[in-house]
């Protein structure tokens, strides 16, 4: 399968890009546009590494593609600079949905973490409010379009600070005004989800709906505190949940495997994994595995049952998008559209979004595909 310059590619006559789609796992300071960056740092007098927008993805991605979590997020140093003003947030907001929308989305969630966005003297809630008014007009531009999209946002706290009871009570506040779930995110090993029990504990509390990064920088015991410690109802990547997973002896094609009981879990309970298969490969999260596309288990953990989604995680440093995802996975494990569909519904099943509202999507995916 051919794959062209802006991410798309045919599959059984259909253009990928056309379909609709869900997104969970897309980071708001990941997924700038190289030249808003440039026009933010030049009103900000931020020194950027290049001056030329095509030049300065390359940048990114050159530098994400370091085979270590730690590395791979030193390139937000740049992108959350220059969102430090209300102004600056509502446009990269604004222009998250724009693109989105561009790219198939019918529903995302938007993950970000407002306690690194205060340089400018901005309150936690005035950031807040400031992402939802670009999210609103994202939303209004498509809608002049004739493009349908609703996009909510995940707010996150970095799991190596001390705020995470702070941002999960404004994560409640904000609940009907915008807020859908809240995440912990930042460097995974040494900082695992037992450090944030309290801010769980008062989310439970509250019914508020937590998807956790695990598994992806370290392994099966960060899994099982994002379940435990968490009440995780999804989890953030969760590849390396392929590690409780023991492949028994091989007959041909099939492939008899023995479950640990943490894979188990996840696979019967129907908990969604946000696999992001470009990031996964750079930050080297499927080590274990490989260092190809070949080698990620998404495939493995689809065949096996468990509820997989496909997600871009960060388009700017992966040089990304949800399009261009699943015509990796299509062209690298021979998925037809129905495989594509059922990644979609996993997604919309996993929706932070109430029930009634959940099946609407599902239904717009089945009539989206059929067509």
């Amino acid at each position: 399968m051919a794959i062209d310059q802006h991410g798309d590619a045919v599959l059984e006559g259909v253009s990928i890009r056309s379909l609709p789609k869900v997104s969970l796992h897309d980071h708001l300071d990941g997924a700038l546009r190289p030249e808003t960056i440039i026009e933010l740092a030049g009103e900000a007098g931020i020194e950027v590494p290049e001056e030329d927008p095509d030049d300065l993805a390359d940048w990114f991605a050159e530098k994400s593609d370091s085979g270590s979590l730690v590395e791979y997020l030193k390139t937000f140093d740049l992108t959350t600079s220059v969102m430090q003003s209300r102004e600056a947030l509502t446009r990269v907001a604004r222009e998250f949905v724009e693109d989105l929308a561009a790219d198939g989305v019918i529903y995302g969630e938007v993950r970000w973490a407002p306690e690194q966005h205060l340089q400018g003297a901005l309150t936690l809630d005035e950031a807040v409010e400031a992402v939802q008014e670009g999210i609103e007009e994202g939303e209004d531009a498509a809608a002049a379009d004739g493009v349908d999209i609703r996009v909510g946002q995940l707010i996150t706290a970095m799991r190596h600070t001390d705020r995470s009871p702070e941002i999960a009570k404004l994560a409640v506040r904000w609940r009907t005004r915008g807020a859908v779930g809240f995440d912990i995110a930042g460097p995974e090993d040494g900082f695992p989800p037992s450090r944030h029990r309290k801010a769980f504990d008062y989310l439970a509390a509250k019914f508020f709906p937590t998807t956790v990064h695990a598994g992806e920088a370290a392994g099966l015991d960060s899994i099982r505190s994002a379940l435990i410690d968490g009440r995780a109802l999804r989890l953030g990547h969760g590849v390396r949940l392929a590690e409780d997973l023991e492949i028994v002896s091989r007959e041909g094609e099939e492939v008899f495997v023995q479950f640990g009981d943490l894979a188990r879990w996840v696979r019967d309970r129907e908990i969604p994994l946000e696999l992001s298969p470009s990031s996964n490969l750079q930050t080297g999260a499927i080590a274990r595995w490989g260092e190809t596309m070949e080698d990620h288990p998404f495939d493995l953990l689809y065949q096996l049952g468990f509820a997989v989604t496909v997600n871009v995680d960060n388009r700017t440093m992966s040089a990304t998008s949800l399009t261009r995802e699943l015509a990796l996975l299509a062209s690298t494990f021979d998925y037809t559209l129905d495989d594509l569909e059922e990644f979609q519904l996993n997604a919309a099943a996993g929706a932070f979004l109430p029930v009634e509202e959940r099946e609407e999507l599902i239904e717009l995916i089945g009539e989206g595909f059929a067509q």
